[in-house]
């Protein structure tokens, strides 16, 4: 009977130790799995509206205004004056001429909180607008979901850095700093996306159209200026040919000077 009753109660010991050896084992496993479970969870990207409208909201503006001068130099000195109160900075500055005018457009990022000021100033003096557009975007949507991202890669390279401190052999060493690697690359590209929107909604960006009207000429005052121009080529080329072949006229002078030599010697 005592037989009967110690066998149960070894077997019980034995499934204990096995239990807490095969525990010891897998740990490093375990805390794997975990990871993958949350690299391949999906991210909570939707945000309740209540969420969205009690933080600050995040707005792209965007401008485009066209319009006539009758001084090019003066409404850029404006527009220029109007960037240094400002603190804004030029994108882009391009001058072209086509036919009948000379046109000007100017690309140019300013302070959000101060873009109806500066759009006010930059314009002063203007009767009439052309065509003048006021684009308002909102991405706070999309800024939210950009920084939830960026939080969770983040927890989750945290997570690998700690796994990696339980890894036993050189392939696990590995496989991890790869993961790590990957992680970090997609962190990269999610905090420069970020730094993209926050400029974009920190910098407003306006477009600026300026043009002067020139009087055209007509057909035939044109040919003649064309042809005028075509004769004072050709006469300059003329000289720059003679130019050219000054060897050939020194040479050419001294043999006639030579021949006239000559011609004299015999006479006398």
């Amino acid at each position: 009977m005592k037989k009967f009753f110690l066998l149960p109660l070894f077997l019980i010991l034995l499934s204990i130790t096995a239990c807490n050896h095969k525990a010891s084992n897998t740990g490093f496993e375990t805390a794997k799995r975990q990871l993958i479970n949350l690299k391949t969870a999906s991210t909570p990207v939707e945000q309740k509206t209540s969420d969205i409208i009690d933080i600050e909201r995040k707005l792209i503006e965007e401008g485009h205004v066209e319009f006539q001068t009758n001084d090019l130099t003066r409404t850029r000195k404006n527009i220029l004056d109007a960037v240094r109160k400002y603190k804004a900075y030029m994108a882009s500055d391009r001058e072209y001429k086509s036919t009948g005018r000379i046109s000007v457009t100017m690309v140019i990022r300013v302070p959000a909180a101060d873009f109806d000021r500066f759009l006010a100033d930059a314009t002063r003096g203007v009767e009439k607008f052309d065509s003048k557009e006021i684009k308002v975007k909102d991405v706070t949507e999309e800024f939210l979901d950009v920084r939830a991202r960026l939080k969770t890669k983040k927890e989750l390279e945290q997570r690998y850095l700690q796994l990696l401190q339980k890894a036993k052999n050189v392939n696990e060493i590995l496989e991890i700093e790869k993961q790590i690697g990957m992680l970090r690359a997609e962190i990269e590209s999610i905090e420069g996306r970020l730094k993209y929107l926050q400029n974009r909604v920190s910098y407003a960006t306006l477009t600026l159209s300026f043009y002067k009207k020139i009087p055209r000429t007509s057909h035939w005052s044109q040919k003649f200026k064309d042809a005028f121009k075509s004769g004072w080529n050709n006469f300059v080329m003329f000289f720059v040919v003679l130019t050219g072949l000054w060897p050939f006229i020194l040479i050419g002078l001294v043999m006639l000077l030579v021949i006239k030599f000559f011609k004299q010697k015999n006479k006398s």
